[in-house]
C-alpha cells in the first residue's frame, strides 16, 4: 500500500472517502493520463495520542480500504494507457500532509469538500488552505458532473489581471488548454465596481477599455506563439471578477487563476476572487500560487 517516491512530475490527490474525493480521484486519473504522469493517492491518518492500539489498528485498516478504493477507481477510469499509481497513508492531519506533498508534487488535488472524520479530515477548510500554502499548483475538483465525473470538455478559462503575479497562472492556462486540446478564454475584468453604480462619464469609458484591452494583449504576448495549437478567446468585461468567470465554469472545462493578484495586500494568501471561485465555480478549479 505504501510507496514514499514521490517525484515533481507526479499527480497527487487526497482523499477521504467522500463522494468529492472521489470526483478529485476521477479528474486527476484523467490529468495524469492525458500527460502520462504518475498519479500518487494520498489519505492522511491522525493518530491522536489517547488512542488505543485496536483504534489505531482501526484508522489505518480504514484507510488502506480508502485507498484500495481510489486506486480501483482510478484505474476503472483510465484504461488505455494504463497509469502509474501508487497510495500511501502518512500520519498527521490532511492539511500538513499535503503541504508537505507538494513539497515535490506537479500538482494537488482534492475536492471542494469531504466527510471531516477523524482519519481524514478533508474539508472544505483544508482546500483553502492548500491554495494558500501549497507549493505546487492547487486544483479543487468542484461544480457540475456527468455520471460523477467532471467535466472534461469546454474551454480552458483564466482571469488576468495584468500583474506580475499573475503571470505562472497564464502559463499553466496555456499548458492545460494545449494538453486537453481545449480552446482558452483569457479573461480581464477592468472595473470591480459595475458600472450602474458609477457616475456617468461615457467620455472616459472608450479610452479606460482601450488601455485595459492593451493590458490584456500585453499579458497574453509571446503565449500564442509559444502555443500555437490553443485557439485563444478574450474576453474584456465591465464588472466584478467573480461573476464573470462564475458565469463562464458554466460550459467550462477547468477555471485557472493566481493565489493573488493586483491590488492585493501584502500577507494576504489567498485573494477574494480566488477564494470565491474555489466555493462557487460550476467546474474544476486551478489555483497557481507565484
Amino acid at each position: 500500500m505504501s510507496d514514499n517516491t514521490i517525484s515533481d512530475n507526479t499527480i497527487v490527490v487526497g482523499i477521504d472517502g467522500s463522494e468529492s474525493a472521489d470526483r478529485a480521484v476521477v479528474w486527476a486519473a484523467q490529468t495524469a493520463a492525458s500527460r502520462s504522469r504518475p498519479l500518487r493517492i494520498v489519505t492522511a491518518v491522525e493518530l491522536p495520542t489517547h488512542l488505543k492500539d485496536d483504534q489505531i489498528a482501526e484508522s489505518r485498516a480504514i484507510a488502506g480500504s480508502r485507498l484500495a478504493a481510489a486506486e480501483t477507481l482510478a484505474r476503472e477510469v483510465v484504461t488505455e494507457p494504463p497509469i502509474s499509481v501508487t497510495t500511501d497513508a502518512p500520519e498527521g492531519n490532511a492539511i500538513d500532509v499535503l503541504i508537505a506533498e507538494s513539497a515535490n508534487a506537479a500538482m494537488i488535488v482534492v475536492g471542494e469538500s469531504g466527510l471531516g472524520d477523524t482519519v481524514s479530515g478533508m474539508l472544505g477548510s483544508v482546500a483553502n488552505a492548500l491554495c494558500a500554502h501549497a507549493n505546487s499548483p492547487v486544483a479543487v475538483v468542484r461544480g457540475r458532473s456527468i455520471d460523477g465525473r467532471p467535466p472534461m470538455l469546454g474551454p480552458v478559462v483564466v482571469g488576468i489581471d495584468g500583474s506580475e503575479a499573475n503571470q505562472p497562472a497564464v502559463a499553466t492556462a496555456f499548458e492545460e488548454a494545449s494538453q486537453r486540446g481545449n480552446p482558452l478564454v483569457a479573461v480581464h475584468v477592468w472595473s470591480d465596481v459595475s458600472l450602474t453604480q458609477l457616475p456617468a462619464v461615457p467620455d472616459r469609458w472608450e479610452d479606460i477599455a482601450s488601455a485595459e484591452e492593451a493590458v490584456l494583449a500585453e499579458c497574453l504576448a509571446g503565449w500564442q506563439e509559444k502555443y500555437p495549437d490553443v485557439e485563444v478567446r478574450r474576453v474584456l468585461a465591465q464588472d466584478r471578477p467573480v461573476r464573470v468567470i462564475a458565469q463562464l465554469s458554466e460550459q467550462a472545462s477547468l477555471i485557472v487563476v493566481g493565489n493573488r493578484g493586483r491590488g492585493g495586500f501584502k500577507g494576504m494568501l489567498l485573494g477574494s476572487t480566488s477564494y470565491a471561485l474555489v466555493h462557487t465555480a460550476d467546474c474544476p478549479v486551478l489555483v497557481v500560487r507565484r
